[in-house]
């Protein structure tokens, strides 16, 4: 028997040596509690206190995570310290962690796309953050495709450089992709493993040495994958493990070992970190994504637009930093049934197959705030939702148990508005609007030249001008356009991430390269007189 089904054999059984404590049948049933543990210097240690992580589902305590104190940092930072500036690897230095890594994504893969493997991160992420299971094995699966594409050599192509000529015989300039040593990676709930793996991996094949923090709620699901990559290869000091709180990271982060921070999450967040960290930031912010509905309405199209667009708001609950907030709908849709159809799938989800789940950061009290400030706006309307979760259920009050909402707000007040109205809920509150003629579209670009996070958007239109002028005079960093343009994509087939300076791509080949490493020009000058004049 080979080894990866010996493993896979006896992590049927939930005793594999790789996930030694716990299996998601077994916390969903109580029979076990879940104890993580950090990973620092390639050993397993625990903190002197723990914390409970609340089950989403039913606010009982599952899972107890390390609630490592300020002054249990020390080590980290220590061990971060031993890593150079030059990396762990880089183009002139190690190169043959470069294959080793491709080597390591090729067993990792193998592990994934298991029937075993593949259910057991799924329902992992299942029971962390509640959503059905297509969109989790949906997660499972990008990440099952990103160790795939970087399998073999293509980690060694990540380090491609390039050369120039000299200005005389013997010299010859010659620009490297360098790491940037150690560097920290900080990210939120709502993609427990997809998130974390392709940006911890895409840093690793770069040279760079890790800490990474999960949010607290879903740490489990990034130690499971640690411990399957340590299994297939990894070498135990490429990557520290922390389970804090924020103010906690932040202090790690503020030191001046860490030479660079991806963070995905809250913009205010990130925002707060730029100002106080010594080192390079890039991240990704939560988004404010809109979509654009044109002029030109295919009557053979009302149903998929209606689906795409209930994946986009809806999904997951909406806690998608891509999912679309904010619709621009031209007037001429408003004669079709779109709306009504948005309503009825969006009518359709329920708690019974976690089409709709726990909202882990709005709270019901919050979300009902918000909406009742979207309905003071002159004529704004609700057109569906607002209300809680008609199924019974035993969601804690901490979290939001909220159906999909959508909030009309006339396109003249949306602009003196602009603050409430572009306020992001990460929880299933939508805002749409409708315009016409191109004075209105004046004013519908305006808007989103205002709005500062720019992940994603959508332009659901086939004339080709309009997308032409929309495209000129907009800026997002991933804009999907066509009549079947949406806005939440998988980051395996193009590059996804915001614009903007500090931006933090993630998944390709070219947001590796932009986010985990630098450019280092080295210009060689040899001495050859002697040849020269030959």
């Amino acid at each position: 028997m080979v080894k990866d089904e010996y493993y896979l054999e006896k992590w049927a059984l939930g005793k594999c040596k790789i996930f030694p404590w716990w299996y998601p049948t077994a916390i969903t049933s109580g029979q076990q509690q879940a104890f993580l543990s950090n990973f620092l210097d390639g050993e397993w240690v625990k903190a002197k206190k723990y914390k409970p992580v609340i089950d989403p589902l039913n606010g009982k305590q599952f899972i107890w995570r390390p609630d490592t104190s300020e002054d249990e940092i020390e080590p980290f930072i220590k061990s971060m310290e031993k890593c150079p500036r030059y990396g762990l690897h880089n183009p002139l230095h190690n190169p043959e962690r470069y294959k080793m890594y491709g080597e390591i994504c090729a067993k990792a893969a193998r592990f994934l796309r298991t029937e075993t493997g593949r259910s057991y991160f799924a329902h992992l992420i299942q029971r962390v953050m509640p959503k059905d299971i297509n969109q989790c094995l949906g997660e499972v699966d990008v990440v099952a495709t990103f160790l795939e594409t970087f399998s073999g050599d293509s980690v060694r192509f990540l380090a491609n450089g390039r050369t120039t000529p000299g200005d005389h015989f013997g010299q010859l300039s010659m620009d490297y992709r360098w790491p940037y040593g150690p560097v920290a990676i900080i990210y939120p709930f709502n993609f427990p493993i997809e998130i974390p793996v392709l940006q911890l991996l895409g840093a690793s094949f770069m040279g760079n040495k890790v800490i990474i923090k999960a949010d607290s709620k879903v740490g489990i699901v990034i130690e499971a994958f640690i411990r399957l990559l340590l299994d297939c290869g990894m070498p135990k000091d490429d990557v520290l493990l922390i389970h804090c709180k924020g103010s906690v990271m932040e202090k790690i982060v503020k030191n001046s070992v860490i030479q660079m921070l991806q963070f995905t999450g809250g913009s205010e967040t990130a925002e707060h970190l730029k100002g106080v960290i010594p080192g390079e930031i890039k991240w990704e912010d939560s988004g404010f994504d809109w979509k654009i509905l044109g002029s030109n309405v295919v009557v053979d199209m009302i149903d998929a637009v209606a689906e795409q667009d209930d994946k986009d708001a809806c999904a997951a609950s909406k806690q998608k930093c891509s999912a679309r907030s904010i619709m621009f709908m031209h007037e001429n849709w408003v004669h079709t049934d779109l709306i009504g159809r948005i309503r009825g799938l969006a009518k359709k989800r329920n708690l019974k197959d976690l089409t709709v789940g726990p909202v882990l950061t709005w709270n019901n009290k919050q979300i009902q705030k918000h909406i009742d400030k979207l309905l003071k706006i002159p004529r704004a309307e609700l057109m569906f939702g607002n209300k809680p979760l008609p199924d019974k259920h035993n969601i804690p009050e901490e979290y939001g148990s909220w159906e999909n909402t959508l909030v009309f707000v006339p396109l003249d007040q949306i602009l003196p508005n602009f603050d409430l109205v572009t306020t992001e809920v990460f929880g299933p509150v939508s805002v749409i609007t409708t315009w016409g003629g191109r004075a209105d579209l004046d004013i519908v670009l305006i808007t989103l030249e205002r709005i500062k996070q720019r992940l994603t958007a959508g332009i659901v239109e086939n004339d080709p001008e309009f997308q032409w002028h929309v495209l000129a005079h907009t800026s997002n960093g991933v804009t999907y356009v066509g009549l079947r343009a949406k806005t939440t994509g998988a980051p395996t087939n193009h590059n996804f991430g915001p614009t903007g300076p500090h931006s933090a791509g993630i998944g390709t080949p070219e947001a590796i390269i932009d986010t985990w490493s630098q450019n280092r020009t080295i210009v060689f000058d040899i001495n050859a007189g002697k040849y020269q004049k030959i």
